[in-house]
């Protein structure tokens, strides 16, 4: 005669696996914590990250492009994207920060601090690549303005993780009915 084993142990279908992966079932199954910054219930968080990810990773393109060919273009394109990623993301950190500081549920998960340390980390590398290249955009590129380069591209891809972590998997900033505080 066989038998099966029917208990289950986690009606989460995510793994849990902390500090990288934290899961909670009455997170998976709540409406969710919506964003302190939004229009109309629409998080601006999100929005807000768009253009800095996009003009950093942009850098870091025209960094090698430089590079690769030593074209003065480049070196103007990577200083200009560096002070636009920068400047915009400024106004991402602000929204981002505000449901740091405002979202109790943010706070209590690893993934909140993991975000918030790499995209201060970010932005202070992306001035400290902005200031070294103010006055001179060509000299500097090889190899440091390049190598922070590719650090805030790394940087930026494992933030983007930790916050599609807390988006999707616990339901921060999302258009919801949930109480700010950890349920």
């Amino acid at each position: 005669m066989e038998t099966t084993d029917t208990t289950e142990t986690s009606s989460t279908p995510f793994p849990n696996i902390p500090p990288v992966i934290e899961s909670n079932d009455s997170e998976y199954r709540d409406t969710g914590v919506p964003s302190t910054v939004a229009i109309a219930g629409h998080p601006l968080h999100p929005l807000t990250v768009i253009f800095p990810i996009a003009f950093l990773a942009a850098a870091l393109g025209s960094d090698i492009g430089y590079w690769l060919t030593r074209d003065f273009f480049w070196a103007r394109a990577s200083f200009w994207l560096i002070g636009l990623g920068l400047g915009l993301g400024l106004i991402a950190a602000a929204t981002g920060l505000s449901d740091f500081l405002k979202i109790e549920r943010v706070r209590k998960r690893t993934a909140g601090w993991v975000h918030l340390i790499l995209n201060v980390s970010i932005l202070s590398l992306s001035l400290i690549n902005f200031l070294l290249r103010l006055g001179d955009v060509e000299s500097r590129i090889v190899p440091w303005g390049l190598l922070i380069s590719l650090v805030v591209g790394t940087l930026t891809s494992a933030s983007g993780w930790f916050g599609a972590e807390l988006s999707y998997r616990h339901k921060i900033g999302v258009v919801g009915a949930g109480s700010r505080r950890y349920p």
